[in-house]
């Protein structure tokens, strides 16, 4: 009989350990869940689009680590840098109002005013925004007139320094680039540059930051190319935010851009850009972009900002 009701008693506090047990788990489990609610508070993500002056992954390599900075320093918003594949894809963006942010070069910069954005910084350094033009050294070219009934490469038509700036270069120093020489927009500034190393063009246009750049990545094309001649310098490329971005964000962005030279892990992030510093600027900065495109605009094409 005792041995029945101790059995008896076994069996309920097993029961009564079980349900503990259960409650416990279930206590837990609505715990956890809270807990991860809490943590997983949704950000609002910001696009941050820059124009092709690098190939995608190259530019993801340089522009990341100044994306991901920006990024420690925000709390309910994040930024998502975004590249293009090519001029054409990113005007289309620009225009549409997909980016929140955006590094244009200055003629999309002029053009971005008329689709919600204004302009809050720019790349320093502007004594590096010329274009070049590049020939093989073993092409015999030494005269600008030499490059008449051949071939030029661009990367679009609406790249400004290594397209735009070289034309109206061509144009005002002996070729009619509407008539004397073939234009051939291939893109991007590395199909530019190896269209002239491959010898499908007579010579290539790019600038600066893309050359130095191209170089490092493939020193065998340095070799072989060499500049040839370079415009005037202008105004270096602007930084934009979409009209209605929220102040706090556009704060903390630039903040961080325009303070990174003053810190060693901030210099070795714009050195990977061939660049010194950011600066504030505005939209009466880039005014002096306008006079060129006038001039261009009289003297060598019509432009097309969806190109």
């Amino acid at each position: 009989m005792k041995s029945i009701k101790k059995s008896i008693l076994v069996s309920i506090i097993i029961i009564l350990a079980f349900f503990i047990n259960g409650c416990n788990d279930k206590e837990n489990q609505e715990n956890t869940e809270v807990y991860s609610k809490t943590q997983n508070i949704k950000k609002t993500t910001y696009i941050f689009g820059i124009h092709p002056l690098l190939n995608s992954k190259k530019l993801f390599e340089v522009y990341q680590p100044m994306v991901d900075k920006i990024n420690e320093n925000l709390n309910d918003a994040s930024i998502k840098l975004e590249s293009s594949v090519n001029y054409a894809a990113f005007n289309k963006k620009m225009i549409s109002g997909h980016f929140d942010f955006a590094l244009p070069n200055p003629y999309q910069t002029i053009e971005s005013l008329k689709y919600g954005y204004d302009v809050f910084g720019k790349m320093g350094d502007d004594q590096n925004f010329r274009g070049i033009i590049l020939v093989r050294k073993d092409s015999k070219i030494t005269k600008i007139t030499d490059l008449i009934g051949k071939t030029v490469s661009y990367p679009a038509p609406t790249a400004l320094a290594a397209t735009m700036m070289p034309q109206y270069y061509l144009q005002t120093h002996g070729i009619d680039i509407n008539k004397d020489i073939t234009n051939q927009y291939v893109g991007t500034h590395g199909s530019s540059i190896m269209n002239v190393y491959l010898n499908n063009s007579i010579a290539s246009a790019t600038w600066p930051l893309a050359w130095k750049s191209y170089m490092k990545e493939n020193p065998e094309v340095a070799e072989e190319v060499e500049i040839k001649w370079q415009t005037e310098q202008l105004i270096n490329n602007g930084l934009i935010v979409k009209k209605g971005t929220p102040k706090e964000v556009l704060e903390v962005f630039e903040n961080v851009t325009f303070n990174l030279h003053n810190s060693k892990d901030g210099q070795q992030i714009i050195s990977l850009m061939e660049i010194s510093k950011y600066e504030k600027a505005s939209n009466a900065t880039f005014e002096i972009v306008n006079e060129f495109l006038e001039k261009f605009k009289n003297t060598v094409r019509p432009l097309d900002i969806g190109r």
